[in-house]
């Protein structure tokens, strides 16, 4: 599915002058950092983040109605804008703990941030004054009308909104990066990775079961602060685990290196890019002062790689360039840059075709989680004949299915192919997302098939003009397509995530986990953006279920899906390996 990696000349990087034995004193403190010693804490946290974030937003909705008297409509375009937030939040986390604080600093701060978010819940259910009068509790000439909440009664509830984005913005996706820059290993760096969406998805079950439990039937005040305390929980495990990590610095806003590259590259557009060998040069950053002319700069190649060639212009040396000094400073950084920043443009641009083919997955995913929901409303939910499964509460069934799944291709799957390929890595990130691909598709084609299934009940019955009649079909058979969604996130997401680390640039190792986080609120967005469209343009969704063809939406998203994986296929075998496998 991959070609094999790019091959360049590494510049000699040897400097007898260091001394050797500190060198080795600092290697040697580097080693008694990191490691799975780590993992415990940072899983505890990992593990009440998602607690906390699940309890908070699962039943966001219900809140907002029940103890608001926000209108329907209204609360579940409250929830919408709360959940893109979240979804495009880490972003933000993430570009800050690479330019400015690094990660673990970031990450800890972002915990404290959920806990107050949790704590602010927990005092508007507690305490009357902060919510609007109950419905029931007006008097009898205002009956069937419920008193708005206040100004001041919403500010305090958008407040705990808000530091819930900060802390998911902060610590969702870095916490990722910051478990693992605790490994060497490319196979132990896998590990974690499975390990972290598992955290994740295990406590996203724990929220929409347990807490929406407790909510429902005990109180909103104790469910809020069942998992302010989780929070808290996961803080303390990670602040207890801070003699442990390894915190790798920050390495400066990377935005602007990248942008001085397209720049320098523009205005040197006449240039011809062959002329380093006439006499001009290539810029490898500033001279330590006790070398004999070795450039400091991290980069170890002479010369930019030919792919992009466009770009290596940005890294050669003209006149008004470089400072003519020993040090080899730069006069004009806009002018030009190191031939490393070069590099790590071109890095970008190769990755992202990749990164884009994965939007058409998400988009694929909502559309299928929120007409799952609704298929499961026109369909028969008894189970044993005494309870009743909530048209909700099937979603469970995604995030149990990938816990399982990663964990079989965790403990099973992967020593297997590591025994069977004498130590290889397989499969490969690539492979694996396209592994992904596959599942996506058969289990849109298996939603088609039992959707189709749920019409020929509506037909043989002749119930189309009746939108509240319900399938004697069992919303079992929504198990099936579900458990095969579960298990492509299962791959595709994790192996996007060792991707787009392994691949990115060292300053951009959190923001690289960071952009899942665009890839889902995309999704998020663009899938209601194409029901509008087939809204529009076809019959096919209209207001009864009993008369829809959701069937023609699922196939349709399969062709769609289909067609994104040959594009993904190409991209695939175009791509150039920078640092997987090495």
């Amino acid at each position: 599915m991959e070609a094999n990696e790019s091959q360049q000349e590494p510049r000699p990087s040897h400097d007898p002058n260091v001394d050797q034995e500190s060198l080795q004193q600092s290697s040697d403190a580097k080693k008694k950092k990191g490691g799975w010693i780590t993992f415990p804490f940072l899983g505890a946290a990992m593990f009440g983040l998602g607690i906390a974030r699940g309890g908070a937003t699962s039943n966001l909705v219900v809140y907002l109605v029940e103890k608001y008297n926000v209108p329907r409509v209204d609360a579940a375009q409250i929830s919408s804008i709360a959940l893109g937030c979240l979804s495009l939040a880490p972003v933000g986390g993430a570009i800050v703990a690479d330019a400015f604080f690094g990660c673990y600093p970031v990450v800890a701060v972002s915990m404290v941030f959920s806990v107050l978010s949790l704590v602010v819940f927990t005092l508007t259910a507690s305490f009357p004054g902060l919510r609007p009068a109950a419905c029931q509790q007006l008097s009898a000439a205002a009956a069937g009308q419920c008193a708005p909440a206040t100004a001041g009664q919403m500010a305090v509830l958008y407040a705990g909104v808000f530091l819930l984005c900060v802390s998911a913005g902060g610590a969702r996706f870095n916490q990722a990066t910051l478990g693992a820059s605790q490994f060497d290993a490319a196979a132990d760096r896998d590990v974690l990775f499975n390990w972290y969406f598992v955290f994740f998805n295990a406590s996203s079950v724990v929220g929409y079961t347990a807490i929406v439990y407790l909510q429902d039937t005990v109180s909103w005040a104790l469910g809020y602060g069942v998992s302010g305390a989780a929070s808290f929980v996961g803080l303390v495990a990670l602040v207890a685990g801070t003699p442990y990590y390894r915190r790798p610095p920050p390495q400066g806003s990377p935005f602007t290196a990248l942008a001085r590259v397209a720049v320098a590259a523009a205005r040197k557009w006449k240039v011809n890019p062959a002329a380093a060998s006439e006499g001009f040069g290539f810029y490898h950053g500033p001279r330590n002062s006790d070398t004999e002319g070795d450039a400091s700069d991290s980069t170890t190649l002479d010369h930019p790689s030919d792919s992009f060639s466009f770009l290596n212009r940005a890294a050669l040396i003209t006149d008004g360039g470089v400072v003519a000094a020993a040090d080899g400073s730069v006069a004009r950084p806009w002018r030009v840059c190191t031939v490393q920043e070069v590099e790590d443009f071109k890095t970008l641009l190769r990755i992202m075709p990749l990164w884009s083919a994965s939007i058409v997955l998400s988009v694929a995913l909502g559309t299928q989680i929120n007409f799952t929901v609704l298929q499961a409303l026109a369909m028969d939910r008894a189970l044993g004949g005494s309870f009743t499964v909530p048209a909700s509460s099937v979603i469970i069934v995604i995030l149990v299915s990938i816990v399982v799944a990663i964990g079989i291709f965790d403990r099973a799957v992967l020593p297997l192919c590591r025994r069977l390929t004498a130590g290889r890595r397989f499969p490969t990130p690539l492979q694996r997302i396209g592994a992904g691909h596959v599942l996506a598709i058969v289990s849109l084609a298996a939603s088609a098939a039992v959707e189709h299934r749920r019409m020929a009940t509506v037909h043989a019955h002749g119930e189309e003009d009746h939108p509240r009649w319900v399938s004697p079909l069992s919303a079992m058979w929504l198990v099936l397509p579900l458990v095969l969604a579960g298990a492509g996130e299962a791959l595709y997401f994790p192996g996007g995530v060792m991707l787009y680390y392994e691949e990115f640039p060292a300053s951009l190792k959190n923001t690289s986990t960071g952009i899942v986080a665009v890839i889902i609120a995309l999704g998020f967005y663009l899938s209601t953006a194409l029901v509008g469209v087939v809204r529009r343009t076809t019959a096919w969704l209209p207001n009864n279920m009993n008369a829809s063809r959701l069937d023609n939406l699922y196939w349709l998203l399969a062709v769609l899906l289909a067609v994104n994986f040959l594009y993904y296929l190409i991209c695939a075998k175009l791509y150039r390996y920078q640092n997987v496998g090495k």
